[in-house]
């Protein structure tokens, strides 16, 4: 970056990532001359029309994504995918940049860029977060709405939650602030899910289709123990009756991952709990036969019962499975 510059102007770019705009250098006492220079001699390089970056070589990733932000216009965010990113919500990196913009604003189509239009930007915006960007729970929410299934959508909100970026209750706020989104009700339940422990898609769908249809007691969920030497969390922990229900959401182990799980089971038993270990295909084929088998062992340790049917057909109150 050229030391010849306005001070304004070295610092505004230094702030954003070595990236400045037309606008921002001429107010910042930069002439169109001058610009126009260290274009010819490549000292500078245009990343889009009237954005730049002030040094040579490969722009950065936070570079484009600036010049994105400052090319859309000046009420321009990053959001969605983009904004995920940003705030490590998710481990991948969209090979398009997202932004939104007010509603009624219109753009000529940007290459590589997703515009997106909303009547609530001035509240979605994070405060002060830089490049501008939607709010963690906004950003959530976005890619809920964009969410084939419901199961997607619930990942998207439990790793928001698990990751610490935010709280149930801070996106349940903003769920209610939303005129129209998908899984409006769903999204209430499994927030109060979440705030109750339930930490992957799995262990939702336990709760919904063994536990709660069929009358079993509540189990605490990632309970934590001492076993082994180490703290371990139980995924779900019936204390009273010393039986523990493992979800694996595995369909395959290599060899060192279910050496590590046995040691696990082991160290659990050593504690003087029964674990019983289910997984996706159980969940989702066999959560009748589940209950029964989980109440039969429920019973054994003192729970008065009964296992509860959750329609005419339902086998769960007949024997457990074998």
């Amino acid at each position: 970056m050229s030391r010849n510059l306005p001070r304004a102007c070295l610092e505004l770019a230094s702030s954003q990532d070595g990236v400045i705009s037309r606008k921002q250098a001429l107010d910042n006492g930069m002439s169109a001359d001058a610009i126009e220079g260290l274009l010819r001699t490549e000292r500078w390089q245009t990343l889009r029309r009237g954005v730049y970056l002030t040094f040579t070589g490969a722009p950065p990733r936070a570079a484009d994504l600036w010049a994105a932000v400052h090319r859309a216009g000046p009420d321009a965010v990053l959001s969605h995918q983009t904004a995920a990113e940003l705030f490590k919500l998710t481990d991948q990196r969209s090979s398009l940049i997202h932004v939104t913009i007010g509603e009624r604003r219109r753009v000529s189509p940007l290459p590589g860029v997703v515009v997106h239009h909303s009547n609530r930007l001035d509240y979605a915006v994070h405060p002060g977060l830089q490049p501008r960007r939607t709010r963690i729970e906004e950003t959530v929410l976005d890619l809920v709405g964009e969410a084939v299934t419901f199961d997607a959508a619930f990942g998207i909100v439990c790793a928001a939650c698990q990751r610490r970026l935010t709280t149930s209750a801070r996106l349940a706020e903003a769920l209610a602030a939303r005129t129209r989104i998908r899984w409006r009700h769903e999204l209430r339940e499994a927030l109060g899910a979440i705030d109750g422990g339930v930490h992957s898609v799995l262990e939702y769908r336990y709760v919904r289709r063994v536990e709660r249809p069929h009358g079993l007691p509540a189990a605490s969920r990632q309970a934590k123990i001492v076993a082994g030497g180490r703290s371990r969390y139980l995924d779900n922990l019936f204390g009273d009756y010393g039986l523990c229900v493992e979800l694996d959401g595995q369909q395959a182990h290599p060899d060192d991952q279910r050496w590590q799980d046995q040691r696990r089971i082991n160290a659990i038993t050593e504690q003087g709990l029964t674990t019983l270990r289910y997984g996706w295909t159980d969940v989702a084929r066999w959560p009748c036969q589940m209950a029964a088998q989980i109440g039969a062992v429920l019973r054994q340790r003192g729970w008065p019962g009964p296992v509860q049917r959750c329609s005419p057909t339902c086998p769960a109150s007949n024997s457990a499975v074998s």
